[in-house]
């Protein structure tokens, strides 16, 4: 078959995952094999491929590739979450676009209208994951509102009721106005932002009297139930049982003192709002005060406040601002910086307000979590996010998990007639509950009313690993026992609390048991300034236009060579250049191969002998070193080993060193053996570059239909020499010093030299060297040759009588050069020998090898002292 001229990302792509999908090599089902398991962090079902998407799905599928060519049964269980907040906002905006208001619609009707959205723009995101080479096991696809995971989410929601661990009270929680609902501690993004400080002035009741009050939100003053001043500030003495009035409104307040108060911020005297601040709002149960909510769920003013309503709360800021100053009652208005809230999904500044939800407590089932991943059972990778992860789990708080929305699972609780209420799996057994609960066996259906709000999204996806596998519903089923817990769980740093942290409390609360074994931690993707990517910034690039520009091969190469664990990636595009040209590197050897005649009659030659046989060593070698890293997480750094050599080992020495002389034929033993070696290659390469490796191995030998690289087995480390691979890389500098004059003197290749050696070194690859700098003759010497050019390695020196051409005073700048850069390297090593701290402390080996540069350093100056007296 004709091998084309240039690699074409396109037609090969779209050709092999079709043949991989038609041979179902990603699906897999329980058998006698060990299984490797991943989940998918599931992407929001409203999502399309971003940077961030790329980076972790590449690592996730190199991982699952190189476990299934390990033997291993690899199962990569794909999937969408159902993103309440997120996918309700898309849903709603689409229907005003239609001219529907929500709030016309009833429940079901509105679902029926998100369902369908869901269906038409649901599986984007997985579709494009199939470009970039994810090898999922797309038969086992899931969505976290399928039946059997929602049946999931109430069986849990339930069993933690019966349990006391959740709870229906009334709250101060963190709302957003924009999504007009609840959201927990973690979904609240804290920035610093400039400010106003004002100063306020609170008439004393029945006297000609000013308290003074500093606030950043002067709206809320019209929610004001008390002024707070610390009992031990002499300031606040004669005012502490009087009443102050609200100004603009006049409702009388009481002054109350509570050792809460900072004497040293602002005035000393608060303003206490129980009703929108959490800090007011403990005050305000500890003294018993009333609580006024001023705000409707929108952020707008209701009748509590008396002024300004149904206006936004900023607009009302300005309003009363304005009006408090023509009242006399601003003293004075100072810039400020403070943190403000903003909600992670909307953006809109989180309004406190005290709100009936539900809350889940969290201390017990933190317990078994933290101390599984202090103690190792759950590993994470880079170790350092323990600390992170350690002081989060101490100080964890009670999580409120409903959500005032329509799209999720609705909370299984139902409300009685006479009040109170019951939690049941279905509407049938709540009845039943209702009945044993009330006495009142008359009770139908009709007379309870279920509970208005849906679950938080990750109250379902803290149960991924487990319910992808059906295993809170039927705990003992065949796939759950055989695929869980899972293997490697790949996410980012920002939510390891949301998801991270309560999988692992739900796999110890619900089979005793790790969810995953390992959790990889990538970092940020950002830009050149370090700015994350995103669409509002305008900085990401569009993953799939970047394949369609280097190929998916060449993006996730890309991808790599700027991602350590842990680290943020600065991406950077001619990284994803850099991975095509690889690709391109990678296709042109092979074409060179292929290309050779072939001649079974030839003898093999000594060099393409050596060389083969130092190829092995060296082979297996990194072998060994790769499989150390993929064991170490250090993905980026297995990626370098296999870049290098194939790159500067194999194609920049091995195929030089074989290759047969121009037009002439190779010998078959060298021919095959080479084949062999690329094939391993190939096969190392495979994870991380799927597409160019099936192709060439295709192409490398007859296959048969059915067979795949991505099932063929993961090349192992065999015996090998360390003392082979090292006197290949003296042979290396021997060949280099010949190079280096050839380039120093302009002598073309084609032109044979002479090369005559004095002193000790390795005869072994001769041959090698003979060929690679086309020596006519390569003889040793029992003495210094005056008159040649020169070049040492280690002790040994080697020279090239170049007659007429050398000249002596360049030859003796570069070995008077040489000379004062090795005085440098041992006066280095001898500083370093004479430290007793590292002389005791090192290592015997380390110490070892210190002492042997510094014989050879001192070997060497010896040589360049009588070489360079020799030409004076």
């Amino acid at each position: 078959m004709e091998i084309p001229a240039k690699y074409n990302p396109a037609l090969t792509e779209d050709k092999w995952y079709k043949y991989w999908m038609e041979n179902k090599f990603f699906h897999s089902e329980p058998d006698e094999r060990e299984p490797y398991t991943v989940v998918i962090p599931p992407p929001n079902v409203t999502g399309v491929l971003h940077m961030g998407h790329m980076l972790n799905n590449t690592i996730q599928d190199i991982l699952v590739r190189r476990a299934r060519m390990q033997g291993k049964n690899a199962c990569w269980v794909p999937g969408t979450d159902h993103a309440s907040i997120a996918t309700e906002a898309k849903v709603v905006a689409k229907l005003k676009e239609e001219g529907i208001d929500k709030n016309t619609l009833s429940r079901e009707e509105f679902l029926d209208h998100a369902w369908e959205w869901k269906e038409k723009h649901g599986g984007i995101i997985l579709e494009q994951l199939k470009k970039l080479g994810a090898s999922c096991d797309w038969e086992r696809t899931k969505f976290t509102m399928d039946n059997e995971m929602s049946d999931s989410v109430i069986n849990v929601f339930v069993d933690l009721y019966k349990k006391g661990l959740i709870y229906r009270g009334v709250r101060m929680v963190n709302w957003d106005p924009q999504a007009k609902t609840a959201v927990s501690d973690e979904e609240v993004n804290h920035k610093e932002v400039q400010s106003k400080l004002y100063y306020v002035r609170y008439k004393v009741e029945g006297e000609d009297v000013y308290v003074t009050i500093a606030t950043t939100r002067p709206e809320t003053i019209l929610g004001d139930t008390a002024v707070c001043v610390h009992p031990d500030d002499e300031r606040f003495k004669s005012l502490q049982g009087k009443n102050a009035l609200v100004p603009l409104v006049n409702r009388t307040i009481p002054i109350i003192k509570d050792e809460y108060v900072d004497k040293e911020f602002g005035t000393g005297a608060l303003k206490i709002t129980p009703a929108h601040d959490i800090h007011d709002y403990e005050i305000g149960d500890k003294h018993n005060l009333e609580t006024i909510d001023i705000f409707n769920d929108d952020g707008t003013l209701n009748e509590s406040a008396q002024l300004y309503i149904g206006e936004d709360r900023f607009e009302a800021r300005k309003l009363i601002v304005k009006d408090l100053e023509d009242a006399g009652h601003i003293v004075k208005i100072e810039d400020y910086v403070n943190k403000v809230g903003y909600s992670e999904r909307t953006d809109a500044v989180i309004e406190p307000k005290l709100s009936m939800q539900w809350f889940c407590t969290m201390e017990n089932l933190a317990k078994p979590a933290l101390d599984n991943v202090l103690n190792d059972n759950v590993q994470f990778h880079p170790a350092k996010f323990k600390n992170t992860y350690k002081h989060w789990m101490g100080n964890v708080k009670d999580w409120c998990v409903s959500r005032q929305l329509w799209w999720g699972q609705r909370i299984p609780a139902y409300y009685l007639p006479e009040g109170g209420y019951v939690v049941a799996k279905t509407p049938e057994e709540a009845l039943e509950l209702a009945k044993e609960k009330t006495g009142n066996t008359n009770l139908s259906i009709n007379d309870l009313r279920q509970d208005e709000d849906v679950l938080d999204t990750w109250f379902s996806s803290w149960l991924w690993p487990i319910s992808v596998f059906n295993g809170i519903n039927e705990p003992d089923n065949k796939d759950f026992n055989y695929y869980y817990p899972t293997n490697d769980l790949v996410t980012a740093p920002e939510i390891l609390f949301f998801w991270v942290a309560r999988m692992i409390m739900a796999g110890y609360e619900y089979h005793g048991e790790k969810p995953f074994k390992n959790v990889y931690l990538t970092g940020i993707v950002r830009d050149h300034l370090r700015r994350k990517m995103s669409k509002s910034l305008g900085n990401s690039p569009d993953p799939i236009e970047l394949m369609k520009i280097y190929g998916a091969d060449g993006v996730r190469v890309g991808m790599l060579l700027c991602s350590p664990a842990g680290g943020d990636l600065l991406f950077d595009e001619n990284l994803t250049e850099q991975g095509r040209n690889f690709g391109n590197k990678i296709w042109n050897a092979f074409r060179l191969v292929k290309s050779w005649e072939v001649d079974e009659t030839i003898e093999q030659p000594e060099s393409a002998k050596k060389a083969i046989e130092w190829f092995k060593h060296k082979l297996n070698s990194e072998i060994e070193n790769i499989n150390g890293l993929y064991e170490k997480f250090r993905l980026s750094e297995a990626l370098m080993a296999v870049y290098k050599l194939f790159w500067d080992e194999f194609s920049s020495w091995f195929l030089e060193l074989i290759k047969p002389a121009y037009q002439k034929p190779i010998d078959k033993i060298t021919i095959d053996q080479t084949l062999e070696i690329f094939d391993i290659l190939v096969k190392l390469l495979h994870p991380i570059m799927p597409f160019i490796t099936e192709e060439i191995w295709q192409l490398l030998d007859d296959r048969k239909p059915g067979e795949s690289i991505m099932i063929e087995k993961m090349p192992e480390s065999e015996k090998y020499s360390s003392e082979i691979i090292e006197a290949f890389e003296r042979a290396k500098e021997i060949i280099t010093g010949v190079r280096n004059i050839r380039k120093e003197r302009n002598i073309a290749q084609k032109e044979s030299l002479s090369l005559l050696a004095n002193g000790e070194y390795d005869k072994y690859y001769d041959s090698c060297i003979k060929k690679m700098c086309n020596l006519s003759s390569f003889e040793p010497v029992d003495q210094k040759l005056e008159g040649a050019v020169s070049f040492m390695v280690k002790s040994a020196e080697f020279y090239i009588e170049l007659g007429d051409l050398v000249d002596v005073e360049e030859e003796l700048k570069k070995l008077n050069e040489e000379l004062e850069y090795n005085k440098g390297f041992l006066k280095s090593v001898v500083k370093k020998l004479s430290n007793d701290r590292f002389v005791q402390n090192a290592p015997e080996q380390v110490v070892n090898i210190e002492k042997q540069k510094r014989d050879d350093a001192e070997s060497k100056i010896k040589v360049l002292k009588e070489r360079i007296a020799s030409l004076n």
